[in-house]
Protein backbone atom coordinates (compact mmCIF):
# COMPACT_ATOMS: atom_id res chain seq x y z
CA UNK A 1 0.00 0.00 0.00
CA UNK A 2 1.06 3.34 -1.12
CA UNK A 3 -0.15 5.37 1.78
CA UNK A 4 1.16 6.32 5.30
CA UNK A 5 -1.55 7.37 7.94
CA UNK A 6 -0.54 10.48 10.13
CA UNK A 7 -0.55 11.26 13.40
CA UNK A 8 -2.24 8.51 15.82
CA UNK A 9 -4.55 7.87 12.84
CA UNK A 10 -5.01 3.95 11.53
CA UNK A 11 -5.83 2.65 8.47
CA UNK A 12 -7.86 -0.86 8.06
CA UNK A 13 -9.71 -3.25 6.15
CA UNK A 14 -13.26 -4.43 7.66
CA UNK A 15 -13.68 -8.10 7.85
CA UNK A 16 -16.69 -9.32 6.70
CA UNK A 17 -19.46 -10.92 9.40
CA UNK A 18 -20.81 -14.15 8.25
CA UNK A 19 -23.39 -14.33 5.57
CA UNK A 20 -25.60 -17.20 7.55
CA UNK A 21 -27.45 -17.02 11.09
CA UNK A 22 -26.56 -19.74 13.58
CA UNK A 23 -29.94 -21.18 12.20
CA UNK A 24 -28.34 -21.40 8.87
CA UNK A 25 -30.76 -18.26 7.27
CA UNK A 26 -29.17 -16.79 4.52
CA UNK A 27 -28.61 -13.03 5.11
CA UNK A 28 -29.29 -11.03 2.02
CA UNK A 29 -26.59 -7.69 1.90
CA UNK A 30 -29.12 -5.45 2.11
CA UNK A 31 -30.08 -6.56 5.84
CA UNK A 32 -26.61 -7.00 7.07
CA UNK A 33 -25.01 -4.52 10.03
CA UNK A 34 -21.29 -3.60 8.46
CA UNK A 35 -18.64 -5.66 10.61
CA UNK A 36 -17.27 -3.90 13.40
CA UNK A 37 -14.15 -5.76 12.86
CA UNK A 38 -11.55 -4.89 11.17
CA UNK A 39 -7.80 -5.81 10.12
CA UNK A 40 -5.28 -2.92 10.35
CA UNK A 41 -3.04 -2.62 7.24
CA UNK A 42 -1.25 0.79 8.49
CA UNK A 43 -0.39 2.93 11.37
CA UNK A 44 0.82 6.42 12.31
CA UNK A 45 3.83 7.59 14.16
CA UNK A 46 1.68 8.23 17.06
CA UNK A 47 0.43 11.67 17.85
CA UNK A 48 2.22 14.26 20.83
CA UNK A 49 1.38 15.03 23.84
CA UNK A 50 1.38 18.41 25.90
CA UNK A 51 5.12 17.74 26.79
CA UNK A 52 5.33 17.58 22.71
CA UNK A 53 6.56 14.02 23.19
CA UNK A 54 5.61 11.49 20.38
CA UNK A 55 2.97 9.13 21.85
CA UNK A 56 3.56 6.04 19.90
CA UNK A 57 0.01 4.31 18.98
CA UNK A 58 -0.88 0.96 20.38
CA UNK A 59 -1.93 -0.81 17.37
CA UNK A 60 0.57 -2.24 14.43
CA UNK A 61 -0.44 -3.56 11.03
CA UNK A 62 -1.52 -7.22 11.29
CA UNK A 63 -4.01 -6.66 14.45
CA UNK A 64 -7.58 -7.49 14.15
CA UNK A 65 -9.74 -4.66 15.83
CA UNK A 66 -12.74 -3.54 17.21
CA UNK A 67 -14.38 -0.18 16.14
CA UNK A 68 -17.79 1.37 16.89
CA UNK A 69 -20.21 0.70 13.55
CA UNK A 70 -19.95 4.65 12.68
CA UNK A 71 -16.44 5.23 13.44
CA UNK A 72 -13.68 6.84 10.92
CA UNK A 73 -14.08 7.94 6.87
CA UNK A 74 -14.61 5.38 3.97
CA UNK A 75 -12.16 5.47 1.74
CA UNK A 76 -11.08 3.69 -1.92
CA UNK A 77 -7.20 3.39 -2.17
CA UNK A 78 -5.56 1.39 -5.26
CA UNK A 79 -9.20 0.27 -5.44
CA UNK A 80 -9.88 -1.26 -2.16
CA UNK A 81 -12.83 0.27 0.05
CA UNK A 82 -10.40 0.94 3.50
CA UNK A 83 -11.65 2.78 6.74
CA UNK A 84 -8.83 5.49 8.39
CA UNK A 85 -9.96 6.64 11.91
CA UNK A 86 -8.45 7.59 14.97
CA UNK A 87 -6.78 5.34 17.60
CA UNK A 88 -9.43 6.52 20.18
CA UNK A 89 -11.63 5.23 18.06
CA UNK A 90 -11.07 1.69 18.20
CA UNK A 91 -12.24 -0.13 21.24
CA UNK A 92 -9.56 -2.60 21.70
CA UNK A 93 -6.98 -5.25 19.57
CA UNK A 94 -8.30 -9.09 19.76
CA UNK A 95 -6.18 -11.26 20.74
CA UNK A 96 -5.54 -14.10 18.24
CA UNK A 97 -4.66 -17.46 20.50
CA UNK A 98 -6.85 -16.68 22.40
CA UNK A 99 -9.36 -16.43 19.72
CA UNK A 100 -7.95 -19.67 18.10
CA UNK A 101 -7.89 -21.57 21.91
CA UNK A 102 -12.07 -21.01 21.68
CA UNK A 103 -12.16 -22.44 18.15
Amino acid sequence: MKFRPLHDRVVLRRIDAEAKSSGGIIIPDTAQKKPQQGEVLAVGPGARNEAGALVPVDAKAGDIVLFGQWSGTEVKIEGEDLIIMKESDLMGIVDKPAAAARA
